[in-house]
This record gives structure tokens, sequence and C-alpha cells, in this order.
């Protein structure tokens, strides 16, 4: 089996890259204007960036071991 024809896998891996990387953008990007929201949002982004990156980990790892068997 190839990597390319796992299908599903590909897009839910996928999905969950894109998620980290939409909320790393949404952080970098009101961290760039400053102002309030910065002040008011920033620390709850970092919190949503690094829970959506530990669910985008595990997803990775379940992958591998649904892959491997």
């Amino acid at each position: 089996m190839t990597v390319l024809s796992s299908g599903w896998q590909d897009v839910i891996m996928g999905i969950a890259l894109l998620s980290v990387a939409g909320i790393l953008f949404w952080g970098v990007i009101t961290m760039g204007r400053g102002g309030a929201y910065n002040k008011s949002k920033s620390n709850t982004i970092m919190r949503y960036r690094i829970v959506v990156q530990a669910l985008a980990l595990l997803v990775f790892v379940v992958l591998l071991w649904l892959r491997r068997s």
C-alpha cells in the first residue's frame, strides 16, 4: 500500500494540520494588530492552538497505528 492510496486518512490528517495552521495564523494576525483585542484574546488563542495541536498529534499517532495493522 502506498502512502497516497489511504484516502480518508489523508483527509483527516489534512484537516488536523490545517486547523493548527489556521489557529496559528489567527494568533499571529491578532498579535500583529495589537490593541485591546490582542490583550484580551492572545492567551485564549494560544490555548486553543495547544489543544488542537495535541489533538492533531493524537490523530497522527492513531493513523500510524491503523496503517501498521
